[in-house]
């Protein structure tokens, strides 16, 4: 037979000859481990080698007998290896794939992808020992551990090789599915952001997403998505660290084990949260309703600088604190009657999130830009909120003192006499009107975007806190379904963060009740999305 067919007879029955072999001829078992090794090595070497031989197991154990003379001769002397020659030199006799046999390519190649799903002790340990040259006392001093823990070492990474390499040819290989996960972030995101590592890519996010429901070590996680251990501990590295090194999207456990730092929901979960409020909407849409057409008046009557306002501007300005004024009496109450025992998650920034099947965008933005010395005004502040019916006119970090539009409406609080405006000016203007920042009357245009000064910011919501009385009982019951779930849910290591998984539950909310209201005829969207609904302004002279 050719020799590159002793492949072929290497089975569970011939290991198992050779080691009881090896074992009758050493001193204890982790050296017959050694010797068998060192065996299977030889013959793997040999049938990579020209010629033919007359009996293949007669071959195999002529070539036993003659590793157990050199292990003896050699036992002294623990620093000789099975081989000595250049790492490079033994890669091009056994896995050279234009002169050897593709059966037996394929066999190698497998064998030496199962070494890159050993967990990084092991793997060092097998890179050491059979490619790098060194001893098992060498190592052993290298890594800082006995002898005997390294031949262990030895002996359980070529039984895992073993086992892989008889399973793998049923192993699907890895197909990563696309896995949509809506994660919000509320804060100081500035180096606190965890969600800056996970970069979009789908390998980190089915890593995180794996350890959602359990703990997993990095062996579990290998073999869940086939991918070599290599990169799958590297990756739990980067998601245990996150962007501060003190907050990630994952955490590692004493057992040794990854478990998701942040809450996430599945479809089903997130469905259930939202229900929480959902279910709740058409009663809070019509308590908001009734308060509103009851303080008519005192919403009108509030210090605005603008020369005149509508119900329907500020109703726009004020729909995001009637949501949070509902939802923060939830928190209050899961603090005060069904977390007291919990202490509550204090972070610059906090992530959580769902998983979006439905590629349904709910919820609400609200950023906030400064300056100093603009226009004459010492201090400006403009302010905007946005949603599925409302767009952004701008976001965080936008630059007032390049804005020209901006600029204008500043300059225009007190009246702008179109007739002071140069032909830039004028064509700038003209888009300042579009997107609703001004309005002309007569020869004057004015700031049609709601302005107070910046000592009357504070007081800009204190007219909402009516509705707490009314929503107080409402409130009750939500807390109570919700707290139930956040305790079937959640691991008890993200109890801290049941104020977040309350706010994942409100995410619809907004939405709804701006729905609700239009549908009640107290707001009106603008027309195409973009208006001066949704934003205002605070100055300082």
């Amino acid at each position: 037979m050719k020799k590159k067919d002793l492949l072929n007879l290497i089975d569970q029955e011939l290991l198992d000859s050779l080691f009881g072999y090896c074992y009758t001829r050493t001193a204890h078992s982790h050296e017959a481990e050694e010797l068998c090794s060192d065996i299977v090595f030889a013959i793997v070497k040999s049938a990579n080698q020209e010629g033919d031989v007359e009996s293949g197991y007669a071959f195999i154990w002529r070539i036993a007998h003659n590793v157990y003379a050199d292990f003896s001769e050699q036992k002294s002397r623990r620093q000789e290896r099975s081989y000595s020659g250049d790492p490079e030199e033994l890669f091009a006799t056994i896995a050279d794939e234009d002169d050897t046999d593709d059966n037996d390519c394929e066999l190698l190649h497998r064998i030496y992808r199962r070494i890159a799903f050993l967990t990084r002790a092991y793997r060092d340990v097998m890179v050491a020992y059979y490619l790098d040259g060194l001893s098992v006392a060498e190592i052993a001093k290298r890594e800082h551990v006995s002898e005997n823990t390294i031949r262990q070492r030895l002996f359980s990474a070529r039984e895992t090789i073993k086992k892989g390499v008889e399973t793998m040819e049923n192993k699907k290989p890895l197909n990563l599915q696309k896995l949509d996960l809506e994660i919000i972030g509320t804060g100081n995101p500035a180096n606190n952001d965890p969600r800056t590592v996970l970069n979009d890519r789908q390998f980190s996010t089915h890593v995180v997403w794996l350890c959602r429901n359990k703990a997993m070590s990095a062996k579990e996680i290998s073999e869940a998505l086939n991918v070599p251990m290599l990169y799958v501990e590297e990756e739990l590295k980067i998601q245990c660290k996150g962007e501060s090194g003190k907050y990630g999207m994952l955490k590692k456990l004493d057992n040794g084990k990854y478990t998701t730092n942040v809450v996430l929901l599945d479809a089903k979960e997130i469905k259930e949260f939202h229900n929480v409020y959902i279910t709740r909407m058409p009663r809070i849409g019509k308590v908001v309703a009734d308060y509103v057409n009851a303080h008519k008046e005192e919403y009108l009557a509030f210090p605005y600088l603008n020369k005149k306002v509508d119900l329907n501007l500020i109703l726009w300005q004020q729909v995001s604190q009637m949501v949070s004024c509902f939802e923060s009496l939830v928190k209050r109450k899961l603090k005060e009657n069904h977390f007291s025992d919990v202490k509550s998650s204090k972070r610059p920034f906090t992530v959580f999130g769902y998983e979006n099947t439905e590629n349904k965008v709910w919820g609400c933005g609200w950023d906030r830009i400064g300056g100093f010395n603009i226009c004459g005004v010492s201090y400006v502040q403009m302010e905007n909120i946005y949603i599925s019916k409302i767009k952004a006119h701008f976001n965080c970090g936008h630059d007032i003192s390049t804005d020209g539009k901006l600029q204008l409406a500043i300059q225009a609080i007190k009246g702008l006499d179109v007739s002071s405006l140069s032909e830039e000016d004028k064509e700038v203007a003209a888009k300042a009107i579009e997107c609703g920042y001004l309005y002309r009357d007569g020869d004057t245009l004015y700031t049609k975007i709601l302005v107070c000064t910046k000592k009357d910011r504070e007081k800009l919501f204190l007219l909402n806190n009516g509705l707490k009385d009314l929503l107080d009982e409402e409130a009750d019951l939500a807390a109570k379904e919700l707290a139930a779930l956040i305790r079937k849910v959640l691991p008890d290591h993200l109890l801290p963060d049941y104020a977040f998984a309350n706010m994942l539950a409100s995410i619809p909310m907004h939405d709804l009740l701006v729905d609700d209201l239009i549908e009640r005829g107290l707001l009106i969207p603008p027309e195409n999305g973009i208006g001066a609904e949704g934003c205002w302004m605070n100055i300082e002279m």
